[in-house]
């Protein structure tokens, strides 16, 4: 072959290799992702995924459960997945609501979120939401909402680790939801389908949540305000003292 013939075999055009193009994630993986980038802004957070997904489990992609972040000496478990889209003609994520408690580390982090009361009360309350069909727009015509957990005694995590001056006499553990608000936003912007929003769940003691009962909506927000003026804010420490 001459040299220029030569030339035109360098300068062939060869085949070229066939791109492999991913399938695009779903709407649930990308749900999923934009609420593990929020965590992860504020902190580790744990490899492993707590989760449970029982029969007739009413979140709205049939699948419950809950991430685990450390916040310096602190730990925080979220609910994952009360935002995930109902299907894929969905319009909006979920309830376009995560809960989440933060409380102080108690020891190794498999033990606080495996079987600890932190993990315990998320649970009840993410499941009286889930029975709710969300809680959203409740909280943003009324603010912070009071709820009582019946028959914690007999949760033996609620029950190892509470204070009993937390417990009613009737055994109800009082939370309230959405307030104080947290020292971090509580948006998640970058869903899919629409905004989401980051609700702490915050512990009141039997004087609180009594007050909160024989009050009104003044005294609910009351109490809201001494609870963040008092030092602990949003985060759950069964040491303080009660504010009334």
């Amino acid at each position: 072959m001459g040299a220029l013939g030569w030339l035109r075999g360098l300068f062939r055009a060869r085949p070229q290799a066939k791109t492999a193009h991913a399938a695009p994630a779903s709407l649930a993986d990308r749900s999923a992702a934009a609420r593990a980038r929020f965590w992860e802004a504020l902190g580790p957070t744990s490899d492993r995924i707590l989760s449970s997904a029982p029969a007739g489990s009413r979140w709205p992609g049939g699948h419950e459960a809950y991430r685990l972040i450390h916040r310096g000496s602190a730990i925080l478990l979220a609910t994952d997945g009360l935002s995930d889209p109902l299907d894929d003609a969905s319009a909006t994520n979920g309830f376009e609501v995560e809960l989440f408690i933060e409380g102080a580390g108690e020891g190794a982090a498999s033990q606080v979120a495996g079987d600890g009361w932190m993990l315990e009360v998320l649970r009840r309350v993410a499941a009286i939401v889930a029975e709710e069909r969300g809680i959203l727009a409740p909280l943003e015509r009324h603010g912070p909402i009071p709820l009582e957990l019946t028959n914690v005694s007999a949760s033996a995590a609620i029950a190892a680790r509470m204070p009993s001056y937390f417990l009613t006499a009737d055994d109800v553990l009082g939370v309230l939801i959405g307030g104080p608000e947290p020292d971090f936003a509580t948006w998640i912007e970058d869903m899919p389908l629409s905004t989401v929003r980051v609700v702490p769940v915050v512990l009141l003691t039997a004087a609180e949540l009594g007050e909160i009962r024989a009050g009104d909506s003044e005294t609910r927000d009351a109490v809201t305000a001494a609870l963040a003026a008092a030092g602990s804010g949003h985060c759950c420490d069964l040491q303080r003292e009660s504010i009334v």
